[in-house]
């Protein structure tokens, strides 16, 4: 069961990078417009969509979980301090306490690994 259990963690905390990459490709040059109001280059948008498409696919299959887990942690940092810092609206202060949240949890991942139904216990063996 615990095994079930850590699957489905994998893809529940993973489906919301997942879809935003996706979205961030469709949306490419509105989301460019948005990190630069931020003053963030929007060059950095290319490595953003890679890391929230390839990280969430890695953690899902369990391959390399622990280098996904610990890069979308860091990822959930920076994208809280950087974006979601009005704390006197309270949608921003929601969206930076769920990405320190998500940060913890990817924090639990890249401490643990994933669990049997991976491969990377796969290639443990």
């Amino acid at each position: 069961m615990a095994n079930i259990a850590d699957l489905i963690g994998r893809i529940l905390i993973s489906a919301l990078f997942l879809l935003n990459g996706i979205f961030k490709i469709s949306n490419y040059d509105g989301t460019i417009g948005w990190m630069e109001s931020f003053g963030m280059p929007g060059i950095l948008l290319i490595p953003a969509i890679i890391l929230e498409i390839a990280g969430p696919v890695l953690i899902i299959i369990g391959y390399k979980t622990k280098l996904a887990a610990g890069l979308l942690s860091l990822f959930c940092i920076a994208t809280a301090f950087i974006f979601h810092n009005d704390f006197a609206n309270q949608m921003q202060l929601t969206s930076f306490l769920k990405n320190i949240a998500l940060a913890g949890g990817f924090l639990i991942l890249f401490v643990n690994g994933a669990k049997g139904f991976s491969l990377d216990n796969k290639f443990k063996k």
